[in-house]
This record gives C-alpha cells, structure tokens and sequence, in this order.
C-alpha cells in the first residue's frame, strides 16, 4: 500500500514563485527540442523552480489539475490506489520528463497520484501558460506528443508482458524497459538506470508481491544480470541475459 507523504497541494506550488530558472537546463529537455532562443526565453520567464522532499505528494488522483511539471533531479512515482489498499505503479519519471500535462490538456482531473520517491527539483507552469505555449509554439505541441505517444507504446508493452510473461519475464521486461527509456551508458558497456526503483515500487509495476519479486532480483543478482547500489538505482549487467527471459 502506498504510503500518502507528505501532502503539498497544487495551489501551495502556484504560490511558491520558486527561484530563477536556469535556460542551459531547459536546452536538454526533449520538450523543447527546437524552439528558437526566443521561445526558449518566454519559456524561462513562466517556468519557476520548485523543491521538494521525498515523500511529497505532488498530484493527487481525481483532483483538479492547475500545473504541469518538469523533473530537474530526482524521481518520481505515479501510481493509483486500489479499493482493496493495494496500490498500482503506472510508471516512473526522471530529468527531463514532464508530468500533469494530461489534465492541462484534456481538462479533465488528474487520472493517478504522484509522489517524489526522493527529494526532487522541479520546474513548475500554471495551465493558462501552458495552453498559451501549445498553441503558440508547434515544435512544443510536436515535442509534447512524440514524447505522449511513447509513453502509450510503453503502456501497451506492460499490458502485453502482464498477460503472457511469467514473474522473471516481467521484471526482465520492466527492468530493460527503463534502461531503454532512461538509462545511462556506462563506459564498459553496462547500463545504469538513474532512478530510484526499490523492490515494493517494482512489485507494484509487475503485478506480484515483493516478496516474489525479491526472490528474482536475487537470482539475477546470483547470475551477474544486474547490480543494485545503495541508492536503489539499477545497473544493467547483461542485457542479452535478461532478454532471454522476455522471448
């Protein structure tokens, strides 16, 4: 079961003005692939700087939504609570990614919860900013729906892996998945998946206790497959290895 943190409600973010936000950090951001220097610099004035501790309950399902998120550092979880206390892990969000954009766009309320799973730099924008930047800018608006539709390509690999992969497949697919998405070449060829990704977060995403996902994550940890350090933070090992599992 998900544990609720610490609750910091949209309209407190909305009145924090946050600090100056640095324009070399917004070049890296896939968002803003292609915007001119001088979209770029609208951009930086209506974006502000938030930071949060771990634990901080960012969105809250079926509330209305009044901002949209980028992650500077650290990682956040979204996630569904069930009626029965479980709770469901849709996914894991790292630097560079966007989150709370679905309501701003659709208008409707926020379809899950999001929690920091350690203490994360944000960069906050108000929905009217964000509406204004969609319509004016194309590059944003193409930006925003490469990076939707490759989340709904992840979503129908999950759907398919939970209905036909044993226990080692899914969290063989879940892990090679997020080093796809996020991960970090490392110079002697392995992976490291810069997330904070602990065994309760992956059992929610698999569908299993975490009991039985411990009990794979020590079999690969048995056949040098994967590392996992202090931090809760993956390392890819064998790629080909943990492919086997998924065929």
């Amino acid at each position: 079961m998900h544990s609720k943190g610490v609750n910091c409600p949209e309209s407190e973010q909305i009145d924090n003005m946050g600090a100056w936000v640095d324009i070399a950090a917004l070049d890296e951001m896939p968002l803003f692939e292609g915007l001119s220097p001088e979209q770029m610099s609208h951009v930086q004035s209506l974006l502000r700087r938030k930071q949060v501790p771990a634990g901080a309950l960012l969105m809250m399902a079926e509330e209305p939504g009044e901002v949209a998120y980028l992650i500077l550092k650290g990682t956040v979880k979204i996630f569904t609570d069930q009626t029965d206390g479980t709770s469901v892990v849709l996914g894991l969000r790292g630097p560079g990614e966007i989150i709370g954009e679905m309501s701003l766009v659709d208008q409707h309320s926020r379809s899950a919860s999001v929690v920091a799973q350690e203490e994360c730099t944000l960069l906050w924008w108000d929905r009217a900013s964000f509406e204004a930047c969609l319509r004016t800018m194309p590059a944003l608006s193409y930006n925003l729906l490469r990076m939707v539709a490759r989340r709904l390509r992840l979503a129908t690999a999950q759907i398919q892996a939970l209905a036909t992969l044993d226990l080692h497949g899914r969290v063989a697919r879940q892990i090679l998945a997020l080093a796809e998405e996020c991960g970090v070449s490392n110079q002697n060829g392995t992976i490291t998946i810069p997330l904070r990704l602990t065994q309760s977060d992956l059992a929610e995403m698999v569908g299993a206790s975490r009991v039985r996902v411990n009990e794979v994550m020590v079999d690969y940890k048995d056949g040098r497959y994967i590392a996992v350090d202090r931090h809760h933070h993956i390392t890819v090992l064998e790629a080909a290895a943990l492919a086997r599992y998924v065929q």
